[in-house]
């Protein structure tokens, strides 16, 4: 929710005029942000190169501007590369050396362009700030936008896009990446101090309505926890506020830590899942069968992209796994029982993380985790990184794989765009 006083643009225009904005190392980033939630909705893959190249060209714009490279300053970016060089290193025990090596570089490569571009937006003009901020809140409302017309007119936007004359039935779950990105952003509508402070409320507001009316569960859940931080902020002082984000972090340390060794007795005892919606019961499957092959390698982990290739994650659940879980009765999805235990990954990134990387993976990812919090809670907008992190935690422990390209390209233009927020008391 907003945190900084309504403005006007003249204080924008009195900064630099046009050949400044396209001057500033900022502008690929805004550009970044009119094209990637537009893309996400029609193809969520189209966000990896949109990230990839805005960061590259805001690392280029610095270099040539500063005549240096952006290094980033602090552990939290070596922590996530260290991460990354383990998983690289596991390629020798891993079922799928090649990509493991391969996925190892690639998000190494990724977390280095994301901690250069970064710094670079946070050490930018204040007048190019506010100027990212606007272009980026409206890319950002044409995107729900666009998602929400989709969505009204049965997929037919991207059914267009695809070259369909009809959208199939299961087009619909295609949306469900669009509606994780777009609430991953759109507390960054909050920094967007040229527009007054109700009107920020407000595309809050009404872009929630939207993305609780798209498909998929874990995106609607993971706005409500992130609208819930971002509420909790608003009437904090500057000080607790600022710890918010910490906590946050902690506490999705914390979850990694101990996820496994949480679910994993419950699962093996068995509850009534049947009750669940049918994607829900299907992840007590996964995540049982999860925990189990965890079991088998705590220490070093199956080895990097090994989830897609563990024993025994093709076959369907036996009738006495069913049984534990309640699933075998008329009313359950058909679909269920003949579904793969682990398909490509566990649908949740603690338990991806001890499966493929074990307990130093997981410790490393829990270190991040913190190390993100704390920076932060070191931003212009403490208050809008908690509801970031928040919403980010949340959908990283319900939904999409740990190294989907398109996910991690989401989180870095986030990570990007909160460095690149105005300060709120600019005209107060």
């Amino acid at each position: 929710m907003p945190e900084g006083g309504a403005a006007t643009a003249t204080g924008a225009r009195r900064d630099g005029g046009f050949g400044s904005a396209l001057s500033s190392p900022l502008t690929p980033l805004a550009i970044a942000f009119l094209a990637a939630p537009m893309a996400v909705v029609l193809q969520a893959q189209a966000v990896a190169p949109i990230a990839t190249a805005a960061l590259i060209a805001m690392v280029v714009m610095h270099l040539r501007r500063r005549r240096r490279l952006p290094w980033p300053h602090g552990v939290t970016a070596w922590v996530a590369m260290a991460m990354m060089l383990w998983g690289c290193i596991s390629a020798t025990w891993a079922l799928e050396p090649d990509r493991a090596i391969f996925t190892g570089l690639q998000i190494m490569g990724f977390i280095a362009l994301g901690a250069a571009g970064t710094a670079v937006a946070a050490h930018a003009r204040e007048s190019d700030k506010r100027r990212f901020a606007l272009v980026a809140a409206f890319g950002i409302v044409l995107g729900l936008v666009v998602a929400g017309i989709d969505a009204a007119t049965g997929n037919a936007l991207r059914a267009t896009v695809r070259g369909l004359d009809a959208a199939p039935p299961g087009l619909s779950f295609g949306l469900k990446p669009a509606g994780s990105a777009l609430a991953l952003w759109l507390p960054l509508l909050a920094g967007a101090i040229l527009l007054p402070v109700w009107l920020r409320a407000g595309l809050i507001i009404l872009g929630g309505a939207v993305l609780l009316a798209l498909p998929g569960d874990s995106a609607r859940i993971a706005l409500v926890a992130a609208g819930a931080i971002g509420l909790l902020a608003l009437p904090l002082p500057e000080e607790w506020r600022r710890q918010l984000p910490r906590l946050v972090g902690a506490a999705l340390a914390l979850a990694i830590l101990a996820t496994p060794a949480l679910v994993g007795p419950v699962l093996r005892q068995g509850f009534p899942a049947d009750e669940l919606p049918a994607s829900a019961a299907h992840r007590m499957l996964v995540w049982n069968f999860t925990a189990e092959r965890i079991e088998e390698a705590p220490l070093a982990g199956w080895g990097l992209e090994s989830s897609r290739q563990i024993p025994g994650a093709k076959g369907p659940p036996s009738e006495k796994l069913l049984a534990r879980f309640f699933l075998e009765g008329p009313d359950v999805a058909p679909w269920i029982r003949t579904s793969e235990l682990l398909p490509l990954h566990p649908h949740n990134a603690s338990l991806q993380l001890w499966l493929e990387l074990g307990i130093l993976g997981a410790m490393m990812g829990a270190l991040l985790a913190m190390l993100i919090g704390r920076e932060a809670g070191k931003t212009e907008w403490p208050g809008v990184g908690a509801a970031m992190l928040t919403c980010f935690g949340v959908t990283a422990m319900l939904s999409f794989g740990v190294w989907q390209e398109w996910w991690i390209g989401a989180q870095l233009l986030a990570l990007a765009a909160v460095a690149a927020l105005p300060s709120p008391a600019w005209r107060r």
